[in-house]
């Protein structure tokens, strides 16, 4: 137990590393072994795509609509693929932040792979997901109340001062702590960073982002495909119960199982949604090749999956067809029902539904485009 108020500032937050028999219990080892292979399986399967873009542009995505909602920042698969590749200005607030998360999730990657994860890449992280220069709080009165009866339930550490020590101490964790498995530091530096609760607001999507970078600085991933959010709002009242033991009992076993859990049960789900994408990828390929051999190409449906809310700008931008050509070729494929044109302002764009809708369906599911030679079961069932 440690004494703990949750209405003072918890300035007495332990330094990391928490005492080894507290986080890699046998259980918890066991676990990693689970969790590393699920992670290997989607490497694997990302492997499998003939084109990166296409996971690259889709699976982030998923994670920021789910990231964003934990935070009560709503918004629709839809919506976000709509504004993804256009400027951001015509959409609306919560789709804004939804793509302000995707954009430090893709900015962070590249300052991961250029070097170790550090307390400014979180100040430029959070920075980006909230659209302005941040800085580590200074102020006090920061608290964390429950959504419901208004309570607070936990006071973060205060001092501009103090927050920089210890967040060079979860920065000094990641590094040199190599003793322990990358899985279990992952666990418990999304824990201290919550803990720190550093920013004035943005914590929480800056620490989700971080649990992935640091899967791609230790090569577990070799991009941000990990949909962790998801497994998160299917436990979200677990999810902050077990952060709260570790603050009150120091129960870090629980939290760390928790997260492995999540790392295991994500993987196996987005491994079956990637696998999904590759069949309906070659299906839609060899049904755009059979009903519309002359305008036929690879390219052509690579880019319905990296755009499934796709423009003829798109198409010219590829260097598949000249504007009025790429116009004839998007009207053809909404004839044969891959596309379907909707008007967005003052533009009509061409969205690919079945796409959409096997990204954000919880099954990974689709069914064959609907001509008599190919009326078959639906795929992507185990």
């Amino acid at each position: 137990m440690t004494d703990f108020n949750p209405s003072l500032p918890y300035n007495g937050l332990p330094e990391l590393p928490p005492p080894a028999e507290c986080i890699e219990t046998t259980a918890i080892l066991k676990r990693c072994i689970k969790a590393r292979v699920s992670l290997a399986e989607l490497k694997q399967a990302a492997e499998l795509i003939p084109n990166s873009a296409v996971l690259v542009n889709a699976l982030p995505l998923l994670e920021a609509q789910a990231s964003s909602e934990i935070e009560n920042i709503v918004t629709t698969t839809d919506k976000l693929f709509e504004f993804a590749d256009i400027a951001e200005d015509r959409a609306d607030a919560a789709t804004k932040e939804a793509l302000r998360y995707r954009t430090a999730l893709y900015e962070g990657t590249k300052m991961v792979r250029r070097g170790m994860l550090t307390t400014d890449m979180a100040i430029q992280v959070c920075s980006t997901v909230k659209g302005m220069e941040l800085d580590i709080r200074a102020e006090p009165g920061t608290t964390l109340k429950n959504r419901m009866s208004g309570e607070v339930i936990y006071t973060p550490p205060v001092g501009q001062k103090l927050l920089i020590q210890q967040l060079d101490n979860w920065a000094d964790f990641m590094h040199r702590n190599t003793e322990f498995d990358p899985l279990v530091r992952m666990a418990v530096q999304h824990y201290q960073f919550e803990a720190i609760h550093p920013f004035a607001d943005g914590n929480g999507r800056t620490g989700r982002i971080m649990n992935i970078l640091f899967l791609v600085q230790h090569g577990l991933l070799d991009s941000p495909i990990l949909y962790l959010s998801r497994y998160i709002i299917q436990n979200k009242a677990a999810y902050y119960r077990l952060l709260q033991n570790v603050t009150v009992e120091q129960d870090w076993a629980a939290w760390i199982f928790f997260v492995l859990e999540g790392v295991e049960e994500t993987c196996s789900w987005t491994t079956d949604k990637i696998k999904s994408i590759r069949e309906l990828m070659e299906h839609t390929g060899q049904y755009v090749q059979s009903r519309l051999p002359k305008i036929y190409s690879w390219e052509l449906v690579e880019l319905l999956f990296r755009q499934p809310y796709c423009r003829i700008g798109n198409l010219v931008d590829a260097g598949i067809a000249k504007r009025q050509t790429a116009s004839v070729y998007l009207k053809q494929l909404c004839e044969i029902g891959i596309l379907r044109e909707i008007k967005s302002g003052r533009e009509n764009i061409f969205v690919h539904p079945k796409y959409i809708e096997l990204l954000s369906g919880e099954e990974n599911v689709w069914v064959y485009y609907s001509d008599a030679e190919h009326d078959k079961p639906p795929q992507g069932q185990a």
